[in-house]
């Protein structure tokens, strides 16, 4: 408000008149009143940055419920196939349940495979990869080839640990006897 608006107010409004007759009055008996001492805000901290990123998060998760980078990682050769599909079984079923608790996980589009689609005009590139005989513009019409997947929510668990341990998938597991 400039210096009119204020002179006008203190005509014309009978309690900031008597505001700003009270506060000379003061000035009168205690002198001019000192500028009062600005105050600067305490910035806000921001919250800690992770050193650990959230992807060695997931990797540490999966081979902790359900031995996914043993699994990966294991030289097959030796191996009957009856003896790694066992064993992919129980990895499969496990990183399964991790992926739902997490993610939960599910199809982007609910047609079958092979079923008739169409393509809406602006459609997002990240919703829809078009193969095949790619020419003209959309509308598009095909053949559903995957129906994709969609995380419907991201729940990755907090990390706690050192900033030495960031990059630990799994701790080396030491048996004492």
């Amino acid at each position: 408000m400039g210096r009119i608006g204020l002179a006008l107010r203190i005509l014309f409004q009978g309690n900031v008149a008597r505001q700003v007759a009270a506060f000379l009055e003061r000035e009168k008996v205690n002198g001019p009143a000192q500028p009062a001492t600005k105050i600067e805000p305490t910035p806000t901290p921001k919250a800690a940055k992770s050193v650990r990123s959230d992807a060695v998060t997931l990797l540490a998760t999966l081979q902790r419920e359900a031995r996914f980078i043993d699994f990966i990682k294991e030289p097959l050769d030796g191996f009957a196939d009856a003896q790694v599909g066992a064993a992919a079984r129980d990895v499969h079923r496990e990183c399964a349940k991790v992926l739902d608790r997490l993610f939960a996980i599910g199809p982007l589009l609910h047609q079958d495979d092979g079923s008739p689609i169409d393509v809406p005009a602006g459609f997002d590139s990240g919703r829809y990869r078009l193969t095949g005989k790619v020419v003209g513009d959309p509308p598009f019409h095909g053949s559903l080839v995957h129906h994709g997947w969609e995380a419907t929510v991201c729940q990755l668990p907090s990390w706690s640990g050192s900033e030495l341990c960031a990059q630990v998938v799994a701790p080396a597991e030491v048996e004492l006897k």
